[in-house]
């Protein structure tokens, strides 16, 4: 009898300790949830055009530091960026993205840390659920290149300091430790109408959520797009701009050439089923 006792209680043990273990896991895997891919495209190179706003004359824009696609200039084309070299991880991606580039004492300072996070955060999970993939050839904007404040609204910059949330975040530049890097946030709409894949604002077309949900205008969902660029600069702020002034006018374009296959599978995959996904495209 006693032996029997011994194994039930054994038993119980060993059922309570397994029952454990799976509310932690399930506890945790709640934790972690989120929907999300990536790609990590270097920079490529420079030039004073913007095949958005200015397309067709080359000189015509500002300086741009360009990531992704090697070949984006003035006269690019979703064509010419299909299948195009890329410096991107994943390489299937040979999307065009760029932003003004960042000058210290007229010096240009290149990101050395370019992720581009492919998101379904900032609406309900069962929007995530519906989102549709970014249509090939979409072209975006955003921020203000005008913008004339850190109190502007139509400014969506964010300065910071990795390793460093004591410092406070800014639409302006702000001082770094020696041990941190300058950081720059900026989250793309994630509201389509639809139809256009561009618009004469470069804006219109697009919108961002209200109240977790994508406006009657723009009904369409489609994955958030969050560019985070790590700058090797610290200390004062003294001597930097971008090119387009004072750093609450960064701003960023993008022109989606994803495969639209690529782009639907981890739209599928990782957006709507609420998975954390690596540069591969597969939950990491």
């Amino acid at each position: 009898m006693l032996a029997a006792f011994a194994l039930v209680v054994t038993a119980m043990y060993a059922a309570a300790t397994q029952a454990t273990a799976d509310r932690s896991t399930t506890t945790g895997a709640e934790v972690v949830k989120v929907a999300e891919f990536l790609a990590e495209c270097p920079y490529s190179h420079r030039l004073p055009d913007d095949p958005i706003v200015a397309p067709g004359l080359p000189g015509a824009s500002h300086m741009h530091s360009f990531f992704g696609s090697r070949v984006t200039n003035a006269n690019t084309t979703v064509t010419n960026l299909l299948g195009s070299a890329s410096t991107c991880n994943p390489t299937v991606d040979t999307s065009a993205y760029w932003v003004p580039t960042l000058y210290r004492n007229d010096q240009p300072v290149e990101p050395t840390g370019t992720t581009f996070y492919y998101l379904g955060e900032g609406v309900r999970d069962d929007i995530i659920q519906r989102t549709q993939p970014l249509p090939q050839g979409l072209r975006i904007v955003a921020g203000n290149a005008k913008a004339t404040g850190t109190t502007d609204p139509t400014s969506i910059a964010r300065w910071s300091c990795l390793w460093h949330g004591e410092v406070n975040p800014s639409k302006d530049f702000v001082t770094c430790p020696a041990d941190s890097y300058l950081e720059s946030y900026l989250d793309f709409p994630q509201c389509w109408n639809g139809r256009d894949l561009d618009s004469a604002d470069h804006k219109s077309h697009m919108a961002y959520p209200v109240d977790g949900a994508c406006p009657a205008s723009h009904p369409v969902p489609v994955p958030k797009l969050r560019q985070v660029l790590r700058y090797p600069v610290t200390g004062a702020t003294a001597g930097l701009r971008l090119a387009s002034g004072a750093g609450y006018t960064m701003h960023a374009d993008f022109f989606n050439a994803w495969p639209a296959a690529e782009m639907a599978r981890r739209t599928t995959n990782c957006i709507n089923a609420i998975v954390k996904c690596g540069a591969d495209g597969n939950p990491s």
